[in-house]
């Protein structure tokens, strides 16, 4: 399993580990755009995926079946110019349960103000500490987060090193005429995601994402009640921090991801246990619930 490897990673090979991170599937889909030319989004689906999957993100090493599994779907909605794109992309990355077939949502997102220029043909790169292009910026701002937070579910803080490399990728973009990377813009955008991650007032987020897959979902197929525990401890940990600062927009990702997950987990706990979850993840996510009270409508 990936935190094993985490782990030695961490403590005994640190600089030395030379492997691609990711299976990840990308696409590029244009449906609303009239035209007969989709060589465009054809190569360009073809770059995008060499970039994420061929290039080295981190310096550990990932067997085969430990590499990370993640979708990054591309949906242009206007082709502004021959080299001109706006449209929206889909996130997705997931994280395996211990012992299981089952893979956990960790986070699932539509970055619905996405623009950038792209030629045909064109070879996309990266370098860490450079902007080069809108495009390229995008991809290692969430390929950064992916690794960040699968880290984070293995060992507590674990993936800051990837949370700062994604801070930077904000940085070096901040003249960049495409939104979606500034403070003011928006509070829900790519800017206030790395800041809630690295702020350090809503450290108990990540503390509650290593509790919830490494100490509960890792453990459930051992001993449920203990796992279940630990889930339970880690939205109490959600709710410290949103009672402190309500509706910060890390937190509303991870419900969004993880709200049917909870409802399957505390079906089956005890009445008392029921009702704690329930009346605790509608505090923190009210938006859903409705979803949750099925927890106390199951046997």
């Amino acid at each position: 399993m990936r935190y094993s490897l985490i782990l030695i990673c961490l403590l005994l090979f640190p600089f030395t580990m030379k492997a691609q991170e990711f299976i990840c599937q990308v696409s590029v889909s244009s449906p609303q755009v009239q035209g007969t030319d989709r060589t465009v989004y054809q190569e360009m689906q073809t770059s995008l995926y060499e970039l994420v999957n061929s290039r080295k993100w981190s310096p550990y090493n990932f067997r085969h079946e430990e590499k990370l599994e993640c979708k990054l779907q591309i949906t242009i909605s206007d082709r502004i110019s021959n080299d001109e794109f706006k449209g929206t992309m889909s996130i997705q990355l997931g994280r395996p349960v211990y012992r299981t077939s089952y893979v956990s949502p960790v986070l699932n997102y539509m970055d619905r103000n996405i623009q950038f220029r792209y030629l045909e043909g064109q070879n996309l790169e990266y370098t860490d500490n450079q902007f080069s292009s809108n495009l390229t910026s995008l991809i290692a701002f969430y390929v950064y987060m992916f690794l960040g937070m699968d880290f984070d579910t293995y060992s507590l803080y674990g993936g800051s090193q990837f949370f700062q490399k994604a801070q930077s990728v904000v940085n070096i973009s901040q003249n960049t005429p495409e939104s979606g990377w500034k403070a003011f813009e928006s509070m829900k955008n790519r800017y206030w995601l790395i800041e809630n991650v690295l702020n350090s007032s809503y450290s108990g987020i990540r503390e509650a994402m290593y509790k919830y897959h490494r100490l509960g979902l890792d453990v459930m197929t051992e001993n449920m009640d203990i796992g279940r525990a630990a889930v339970m401890e880690s939205i109490e940990l959600l709710r410290k921090v949103n009672r402190e600062k309500p509706n910060l927009f890390l937190i509303q990702l991870i419900l969004e991801a993880k709200s049917d997950e909870l409802v399957n987990i505390f079906s089956q706990a005890s009445p008392m246990d029921k009702t704690k979850a329930v009346n605790t993840l509608k505090e923190i996510d009210p938006a859903n619930a409705s979803k949750y009270q099925k927890i106390m409508q199951s046997n």
